[in-house]
């Protein structure tokens, strides 16, 4: 499970570490490598290999490519996505495509979210966190108390 937070920078490379904490929990099956792509808000979402094709392209693949929505939402999934393997040195490469959607420069906010990982400007994040409508224990109230699934 990917959890915390960390602030590192983007090297002119365009390449960050990943939290020694995050590779520790990484199963063999991912193979050191990410798949990447624009997440729903102004970030990067990382997924692991062995969680992207376990959990995220079965839904992908379930799509129906004759639908207008479903066809606009993978274009648009795909359109920046990129898969990258760490280097020995735990950095991976991000596509500037991606740092350009994530609006991310020279500093790079790493977020855990349990499955995978989020890319931020530290701005934007810090932003996104004061413009969200409700607040920590009513988002929790509200989503905790929900049947699980």
């Amino acid at each position: 499970m990917f959890i915390g937070s960390f602030k590192y920078s983007v090297d002119p490379k365009c390449r960050i570490s990943i939290p020694a904490k995050f590779k520790k929990v990484m199963k063999p099956e991912a193979k050191d490598t990410f798949i990447m792509t624009r997440s729903i808000v102004q970030c990067i979402d990382l997924y692991p290999l062995d969680y992207w094709e376990s959990k995220i392209k079965p839904r992908i693949d379930a799509l129906n490519d004759f639908d207008d929505d479903d066809s606009a939402f993978r274009r648009s999934l795909f359109e920046l996505a990129s898969d990258q393997l760490l280097d020995k040195s735990l950095r991976i490469i991000i596509p500037k495509n991606l740092l350009d959607f994530a609006g991310i420069d020279k500093e790079v906010f790493i977020l855990g979210q349990d499955n995978k990982i989020e890319l931020w400007n530290p701005n934007i994040f810090e932003a996104h966190k004061r413009d969200f409508a409700k607040p920590f224990p009513e988002l929790a109230k509200k989503v905790m108390s929900q049947n699980p699934k």
